[in-house]
């Protein structure tokens, strides 16, 4: 714990209040933050996107397998994970990046609720860097109409469906529904990414919902402008491969 304080926690309390400290909105604060800690993650994300790419060619292939081992479990399993290992493809691999985000969710919500307190926001100045100036309180309205130390049930389901539409993006085309039903038929099965792709799709807008309708909506206004960065990079990725295709 004490590493993840020293390296993470420290570091991103004081950047906030630096910040603050600069701009003098709490929300504008968050949101900068926000832009400086996704763009460092930038490289990870862009190995979260090819993964899925890959993933997305061996579909095929994949396919085959379920059909050809329909009534052996064991033996497809074992030929799924030696096709990925063949093409150098781990279908885990857009977990590392998300586990990240978790553990820089969870310490913006430490930070934002250690600095949480009625209509303004403390600062706790022994956790700060002796070249951090330390305001001796923090205005927790976002353009003079936003309380973050308090929850807001708009921002939640934006945030929300924010989080929703980046899943959609990020989620590998699907086959037409008549297409699934003949695969039914053919005793094929979703393959584990696939699965597990659609439980997330609903699951992880609803966990932000829930957090936002419970927490202070400084973290759903941090949530959403990591999920809205996403949305622009993807965007961008979509933008520069159409681009490309058109050449």
């Amino acid at each position: 714990m004490e590493i993840l304080f020293i390296f993470i926690y420290q570091p991103i309390y004081n950047i906030l209040v630096g910040l603050y400290s600069i701009v003098g909105d709490f929300g504008v604060a968050i949101i900068i933050l926000t832009v400086i800690i996704k763009s460092l993650l930038i490289p990870l994300s862009r190995k979260q996107i090819e993964s899925q790419k890959e993933m997305q060619k061996l579909q095929p292939k994949i396919k085959e397998l379920q059909k050809k081992y329909k009534k052996n479990k064991e033996q497809l399993s074992k030929k799924t994970m030696a096709l990925y290992k063949e093409h150098k493809v781990n279908p885990a691999a857009g977990c590392l990046p998300l586990i990240i985000q978790m553990i820089i969710f969870i310490t913006m919500y430490r930070v934002i609720l250690n600095v949480s307190g009625g209509a303004t926001l403390t600062v706790q100045a022994d956790k700060l860097y002796s070249f951090v100036p330390a305001p001796e309180v923090i205005n927790g309205l976002f353009l003079g109409i936003l309380q973050l130390s308090k929850p807001n049930i708009i921002l939640a389901i934006l945030t929300a469906a924010a989080q929703f539409y980046q899943l959609k993006m990020m989620q590998t085309k699907n086959k037409k529904q008549d297409k699934k039903k003949k695969d039914k038929k053919n005793g094929a099965e979703p393959d584990f990414a696939s699965i597990m792709q659609n439980q997330m799709l609903y699951i992880v807008p609803i966990m932000t919902l829930f957090i936002g309708l419970k927490f202070p909506s400084g973290l759903a206004l941090y949530w959403l402008a990591s999920t809205s960065f996403m949305i622009a990079q993807q965007w961008f990725i979509a933008y520069k491969e159409a681009k490309k295709n058109t050449v």
